[in-house]
């Protein structure tokens, strides 16, 4: 009879391996995933560093010295909050039904609120229920449902609007409505780091919308209107449309009812939806798990 291996597992952090390591086992975790994810190496260098990823604070399950499952950390003081967003979780497949994530937070949790986090958030698609499961038997619950989409804006080209391009730095982010709604990576602290373009659109000599967007891969991190009015909405995409004809919406709230039903008026396609936990490092509860040095 065959014998299975023996796997000698180990937590480690991921500062002490390159980061070569740590995205080739993030790329064979995520085949054949639900949405196809990039594979170029820029890509995760620029997108990790906006969103302030510390591989001192992220950590990963080894087999001997061979990294097999991972949980990386961005780390930030996100509304007062010391927080540290995962984002990125995997297993390789031959290491999977292991429960090798449990046993990665068991101790990383710990280790987090020994370093001040005062809670952890994720991203996991609706669909993913047993990722949902294994979330929550470690203890986050639930706290929003995002909705993305894609697609071409149909709308009509009936004469053009006025746009200010503004400086993303320097603009006064205090007069932005609905900022508590958006996701980690499309947050104020993550945008000033990337490849953003903010746009204000002006009717009556005065703005009335704003959207922020990465020309390049067409994300459309931002939008609202600045008032109540009715056709504001329509302008707003008039703008986005004089910019790019094609936009990829991710994680617009479920909650922001108006945004929700005039994206749907436009025609865009539901790509999928995800739902954003949270767990409170507060509570104590996991304070026998070892802190790694």
């Amino acid at each position: 009879m065959k014998k299975l291996p023996r796997f000698k597992m180990t937590v480690k952090k991921l500062n002490k391996i390159s980061f070569h390591e740590v995205l080739d086992c993030f790329l064979l975790a995520f085949e054949n995933y639900y949405v196809k994810m990039p594979t170029d190496i820029n890509y995760y260098k620029q997108r990790w560093k906006a969103a302030k990823v510390d591989f001192s604070l992220s950590y990963g399950m080894f087999d001997n010295e061979k990294l097999v499952g991972f949980i990386i950390h961005a780390i930030d003081k996100r509304f007062n909050i010391k927080t540290a967003f995962n984002t990125g979780t995997g297993v390789i497949p031959a290491y999977r039904g292991k429960r090798i994530v449990k046993s990665i937070y068991d101790i990383a949790i710990n280790d987090l609120r020994h370093n001040g986090i005062e809670k952890s958030t994720l991203e996991v698609i609706t669909k993913n229920e047993k990722a949902i499961r294994a979330y929550k038997s470690i203890g986050f619950r639930i706290c929003k449902e995002y909705i993305c989409y894609a697609g071409n804006i149909d709308i009509g080209n009936d004469g053009q609007l006025e746009l200010k391009k503004m400086s993303i730095e320097d603009f006064n982010w205090d007069n932005l409505p609905n900022q508590q709604f958006y996701s980690w990576d499309f947050q104020r602290e993550t945008i000033v780091e990337g490849n953003y373009v903010l746009y204000q659109v002006i009717n009556n000599n005065k703005p009335e919308s704003y959207f922020i967007i990465n020309l390049k891969n067409k994300y459309l991190a931002q939008f609202d209107t600045l008032n109540n009015h009715k056709k504001a909405w329509r302008r707003l995409f008039k703008g986005i449309k004089q910019v790019t004809d094609e936009v990829k919406i991710i994680n617009v709230d479920k909650r922001l009812s108006d945004k929700l039903n005039y994206i749907r008026f436009l025609g865009l396609q539901n790509t999928i939806n995800q739902y954003e936990m949270e767990l409170i490092m507060t509570d104590g509860s996991q304070e026998d798990s070892p802190i790694i040095i």
